[in-house]
């Protein structure tokens, strides 16, 4: 049972466009460990259990929205106007909370790496001192860019400057702010209602509620954030990049923590959502993404990208493109094979070399070994192809249906034409186009008299190197012939 904290909200700022990413996807739907930075932030938000999750949303609204509704169902989406600022992107949040009392934390959308155990620790450390405002610093030794946070003689926070606000002094303060704030929302309605646009970005900035507060003896504390890395947004491309191999790493140790084998952390990308079992093996090179699931003792890698797949327990998976595609139980893939959605390869089965699967399903124990094509197939148990099996499933119109029952052996190099069904023990030979259905336990051959045209090569391609072989080898022969 979920223990929401009924005094408890959550306001998350998306608004903002994101100029520096240069981008026409707005910045907080870029994406990193599988999920959009805002739907990292909900996960975050959804957490701490609060009784609401309120986001603001402005620039490409239908988009964000669509991606809330998405990864936070229960979120209530609200506009901001024209007025600018983050101080009146909470104002019109606070509209949705008009019946609310307790205290409000607000986040930003683009902090994809702030975890929930730090927030509670800050949510603690606020109600301890019943404060009326708690701030998120982080302290860096280049602060350019950053709002400072200006503490007095005895360490209190006095205000947040903006980088283009400060003095010279205050902009020398190292302690910035990370844009994470706790507030009483008795307070933060009344100090809102009093922030104008008098500074050099013409916004209403929201980190002026903090000196307002002070001015009103009301408690305001900062804390300065354990991880600086993690409570940092991200603002171009570069942030991006470093966000994801910060979140991979997290993401890879705590798999490796939990039992799994990573030979190579720094090869290896594992998103957020994918779910590993005990003694997997991920060898170097190896993507593991969406919702993947993969099985207690299977090998994946190396080389390998599996994109929201289902991998049984022992399976092994070597330099293999899959998506969507089931694996089972002790199966084999690879290497070098194509699975796309729909693929599904049964328990002991095998998938081999050079080998494409799409929208099929292969039994148990069965194997498609090499250099094959296998499209809107049925494959049952026991089945061998033999390499170079084509499933025509395509005839320009739309796509048909081959159908292949349990132990049946097909030769090389054979073309199954759909719609076609073949009965379960059959056998095909070598080379054979299979046009029609085959009976159980019969064999099927397209085989035509083999003619050979003598002196075809010397008469139509006269003067190359093949008709010169020819001739040559012809004059050998008639010597060896006449001795």
């Amino acid at each position: 049972m979920v223990n929401t904290d009924t005094s408890l909200a959550v306001i998350v700022l998306a608004a903002g466009q994101g100029t520096r990413m240069k981008s026409a996807t707005p910045k907080v739907l870029h994406r990193i460990g599988g999920r959009s930075l805002v739907g990292h932030v909900l996960a975050t938000a959804q957490a701490l259990q609060p009784a609401h999750v309120v986001t603001v949303v402005r620039h490409e609204r239908d988009l964000v929205a669509a991606e809330i509704a998405e990864q936070a169902p229960d979120a209530i989406v609200v506009d901001q106007d024209d007025v600018p600022g983050t101080g009146r992107a909470v104002e019109v949040a606070l509209n949705a909370l008009a019946d609310f009392d307790g205290d409000v934390v607000v986040l930003s959308g683009d902090v994809p790496l702030l975890q929930s155990d730090t927030l509670a620790a800050l949510i603690a450390a606020h109600r301890e001192r019943a404060a009326g405002v708690t701030v998120m610093s982080a302290l860096l030794e280049d602060a350019t860019g950053y709002g400072r946070v200006i503490r007095d003689a005895s360490g209190d926070v006095l205000r947040i400057v903006e980088q283009k606000d400060a003095t010279d002094a205050e902009r020398g303060v190292g302690e910035i702010n990370a844009g994470v704030y706790v507030f009483r929302i008795d307070a933060l309605r009344v100090h809102l209602a009093e922030i104008g646009t008098d500074n050099a970005q013409g916004e209403k900035y929201l980190t002026d509620v903090i000196a307002l507060a002070r001015a009103a003896q009301r408690p305001v504390g900062a804390a300065v954030a354990p991880d600086t890395a993690a409570a940092l947004g991200v603002n171009d491309r570069v942030q991006l990049s470093e966000a994801a191999r910060a979140l991979n790493a997290r993401t890879v140790r705590r798999w490796q923590l939990d039992g799994v084998t990573v030979l190579d952390p720094a090869t290896t990308w594992i998103d957020v959502d994918v779910t590993l079992a005990p003694d997997v093996t991920l060898l170097p090179g190896t993507q593991v993404l969406r919702a993947t699931t993969v099985g207690e003792g299977a090998t994946i890698g190396p080389d390998t990208s599996l994109v929201g797949c289902e991998v049984g327990a022992g399976a092994t998976v070597t330099r293999t493109d899959a998506t969507f595609a089931i694996i089972g139980e002790r199966a084999t893939v690879g290497p070098f094979a194509y699975l796309r959605p729909g693929a599904e390869l049964g328990r002991s089965g095998k998938i081999g070399t050079f080998v494409e699967v799409k929208n099929s399903t292969i039994g148990s124990g069965s194997k498609v070994p090499h250099l094959s094509y296998i499209g809107d197939t049925e494959i049952g148990d026991r089945v061998n192809l033999g390499a170079g099996a084509i499933t025509a499933n395509y005839d320009d119109l739309a796509k048909h249906r081959t159908v292949i029952g349990d132990d049946v052996h097909s030769g090389s190099h054979n073309v199954f034409v759909a719609p076609v069904r073949i009965g379960d023990g059959a056998k095909t030979g070598a080379g054979a186009v299979i046009r029609k259905d085959v009976p159980p336990g019969a064999l099927a051959l397209s085989v035509a008299p083999q003619r050979n045209v003598e002196g075809w090569v010397e008469k139509n391609r006269a003067g190359t190197a093949a008709a010169e072989a020819a001739a040559r080898s012809r004059s050998t022969q008639k010597a060896d012939d006449g001795a």
